[in-house]
This record gives structure tokens, sequence and C-alpha cells, in this order.
């Protein structure tokens, strides 16, 4: 079974469908990334110069070293939202392309099983040897689909609980002055 210029040029279609959704969704994701950037450097700026002004106007050492040290403390706080957020947009926008490009993978995958199948249903008679060698490479190649979509998501996993570790900490070690401050 042979495919037709319909079939073909269908499956054109749902491709350059597929690619043109995916780069809206990238997109998205970068408008996301610009927007929280932009956000962050404004209010960066405006903090900035507050804390400028209060250096101005600091009297004594004491002063300085309480106001260095109420700067610091918010500043770790900010870091850490800023790269939860940063890491939100990045796995929200990676989740919805991996689902997209995972679904469109199977359905390949699914109409590529139906053409081997097809092809072995209308193998002339005697080559039943390379039909079967040719299932067994196919089945080859599902499977190795299988384990390498199975070792991503163990990778973005880990690195989820690694970076989820690290904002941990990093929000711990930025309260630790401030308990010591008020003690």
């Amino acid at each position: 079974m042979a495919l037709t210029p319909e079939q073909i040029t269908a499956a054109h279609k749902a491709n350059i469908e597929t690619l043109f959704g995916l780069t809206t969704k990238a997109f998205e994701g970068v408008e996301k990334i610009v927007e929280l950037n932009v956000a962050a450097s404004r209010a960066a700026l405006a903090e900035a110069a507050t804390h400028t002004q209060a250096l101005l106007n600091v009297k004594d050492a004491q002063e300085l070293l309480a106001l260095q040290s109420s700067f610091f403390q918010p500043l770790a706080e900010k870091t850490a939202a800023y790269n939860r957020h940063l890491y939100n947009i990045a796995t929200s926008t990676s989740a919805e392309v991996t689902k997209a490009l995972e679904s469109k993978a199977g359905e390949f995958q699914q109409s590529f099983n139906s053409l081997v199948e097809s092809t072995a249903k209308n193998a002339p008679a005697g080559s039943e040897t390379a039909v079967a060698v040719m299932k067994s490479a196919v089945s080859a190649a599902n499977n190795a689909f299988e384990s390498v979509q199975k070792a991503v998501k163990q990778a973005s996993d880990l690195a989820e609980a690694n970076l989820k570790a690290v904002t941990t900490t990093a929000a711990a070690a930025a309260q630790a002055p401030a308990a010591r401050n008020k003690a």
C-alpha cells in the first residue's frame, strides 16, 4: 500500500501546523521571560534608588550596617523568587512542547507501524524473513524511543528536585542573617 498524494499533503499540512504551534508556544515562553526580566529590572532600579537615598541619609556606622543588612536579606529572597518564577516558566513551556512532540511522535509511530503492517501483508511470497527483520527493527526502534523518553523524564525530575533543594537552601541562607540580627 503506497501513500496517496492527498495523504502526503495532509501529513505535511499537519506537520507545518504542529511546527507553527510549537513556535508559538516557544515565543509565549520567551515573552513571559522578557516580562519577568523587565519587571525584575524595574523593581531593582526602584530599590537601588531607594537604597541610595537611604545611604545618603545615614548618620553613623551602626545605621550603615543595619541598612546594608536590611538590603541584602530581601535581595536573596527576591533572587530565589525570581529563579523559581523563571524555572516555572521554563518548565511550563517545556512541558507544553514535550506534550505536543510526544503526541506527534505517537501519531507518527502509529502510522508508521500501520504502514509496516500493510507492507508486510502485501509482501510477495518468500519475503517473510525480510518482513520479520523489518518488524524487529521497528520494534527495537520503538523500544529505544521509549527508553530515551523515560531517561529524559528522569533527568528532568532530577533537575527539578535539585533546583528545589537549591532554592530551599538559598531561602534558608537568606533568612539566617535576619534571624541573627533580631536575636
